[in-house]
């Protein structure tokens, strides 16, 4: 299982629903980044997943709370989530956040994840 070589940015945006869509940008069994666009006021409520995630803010301004710890993140800022930490987002600026995962969400790929996302 594996992503095509090149996706382009107006292909294959999902809409979650809240505020929130996203794009997967590329994925094999290992590895998986995706785009996701906020609209201000949208929330990711605090979740945990084994996934360890990384993630860079592109554009807008974010609350970001990782493990009790919050700070406000904003474009050029960068997120780093070990596995099964409890962690959650609410946009204050319209903006995107490029998330990666090891391994892949495969809950993500066959619709079975949770939403997360609130406004």
């Amino acid at each position: 299982m594996a992503s095509e070589h090149f996706i382009k940015n107006n292909d294959n945006w999902e809409e979650l629903g809240a505020g929130v869509s996203r794009q997967f940008l590329g994925w094999d069994n290992q590895i998986m980044m995706v785009k996701v666009k906020f609209q201000k006021g949208a929330v990711g409520t605090p979740h945990q997943h084994f996934h360890t995630q990384a993630a860079y803010v592109a554009s807008g301004k974010f609350e970001f709370t990782v493990n009790g710890t919050t700070m406000i993140v904003s474009e050029g800022d960068g997120i780093y989530v070990s596995p099964n930490l409890i962690h959650g987002v609410v946009c204050l600026e319209e903006g995107v956040i490029v998330d990666t995962f090891s391994p892949v969400r495969e809950d993500f790929l066959d619709g079975s994840a949770v939403s997360y996302f609130k406004k």
